[in-house]
């Protein structure tokens, strides 16, 4: 999450995905915008154009345009306010023209003005969603995240454990890579979290033995995924025969893994030579699939042998 937001982070990011211009007050570009205000103040974020309760970005449509020519004629004082000490930042949307003492005053109190050709409720709506995923809160966790069986996987474990190997051969059974070494997850939701790639490492596995793969290249488009919702982490750990016995021999190992607030499934499978792991994951998040569908094999297990010692008691 962004500890401080400023004008030119949002520029930076709604530029990527909107169109937006930058037209005068670039002084304070890289002054925190103050999330906290005071409960009586009622300001927001972003919104319609507000004297009363100003918003942190004071978005300009038609209408708020007109509203303001029209009181403007009768006093300057109205102009003078959006241009407030409170104001981060003021777009002009559905590409209206800018005169030039606003770019001027916006200069003089290095305010951020800003230009959008897009209609001011489509730019609050997508200002809201694009600030939404930049403010939300992100961890980034060493591992490798995976589509397995239309379900998002991260296979966690000690380095050296066999996680690009197991990644690989996934791959190759038609699964897809989301991110090798460093996913990154962010919460878009009460119990969601989202895991993506950073820019730098998209397309690239690292094998050891290998180097670095360029798994689009090698396997195609199909075998990557840009994003995907956690729903199984899939921890692989060296047991020795004594600590595998220790296991559940019903249930497996199975717990609840915190990230970020939101409760994640986990599985820890035994890493042994002989072992296929990739079928024992593909088997794990079947089985899980199962499992959130309402079906529990160990419990039917359990209750099918119960059915069969009570029809034998005498």
């Amino acid at each position: 999450m962004v500890e401080q937001l400023t004008p030119l982070d949002i520029f930076h990011y709604l530029q990527k995905n909107i169109d937006i211009k930058w037209l005068a007050g670039r002084a304070h570009a890289t002054r925190p915008i103050k999330r906290s205000l005071h409960l009586n103040q009622q300001s927001t974020l972003v919104g319609h154009l507000n004297l009363i309760h100003p918003n942190r970005i004071q978005v300009i449509g038609k209408k708020e345009w007109l509203y303001l020519n029209n009181i403007c004629k009768q006093s300057d004082r109205s102009l003078n306010e959006i241009f407030s000490r409170r104001t981060a930042g003021i777009v002009f949307s559905n590409g209206l023209e800018i005169p030039d003492e606003i770019i001027k005053l916006a200069n003089e109190c290095k305010t951020p003005l800003l230009q959008t050709h897009l209609s001011s409720n489509h730019f609050i709506d997508s200002i809201r969603f694009y600030l939404a995923d930049l403010l939300a809160e992100k961890i980034t966790i060493h591992g490798v995240f995976m589509e397995v069986m239309g379900s998002g996987v991260l296979i966690t474990g000690e380095s050296s454990v066999g996680k690009s190997e197991l990644a690989l051969e996934l791959i190759t059974r038609g699964h897809r890579l989301i991110a090798d070494d460093a996913p990154l997850f962010t919460r878009i939701g009460p119990n969601l979290l989202s895991g993506s790639c950073p820019d730098v490492l998209k397309n690239f596995m690292e094998v050891r033995g290998l180097g670095v793969l360029d798994i689009r290249a090698m396997y195609g488009e199909n075998a990557i995924k840009p994003k995907k919702q956690l729903r199984l982490i899939i921890h692989l750990e060296r047991m020795s025969p004594e600590s595998q016995q220790q296991l559940d021999r019903l249930y497996g190992s199975r717990s609840i893994k915190t990230i970020l607030n939101v409760p994640v499934n986990e599985i820890k499978l035994p890493v042994a030579s002989g072992r296929n792991l990739a079928v024992m994951v593909e088997a794990a998040v079947r089985n899980h699939i199962l499992i959130e569908d309402g079906h529990n094999a160990s419990d039917e297990f359990i209750k099918r042998q119960q059915q069969v010692i009570q029809q034998n008691k005498p």
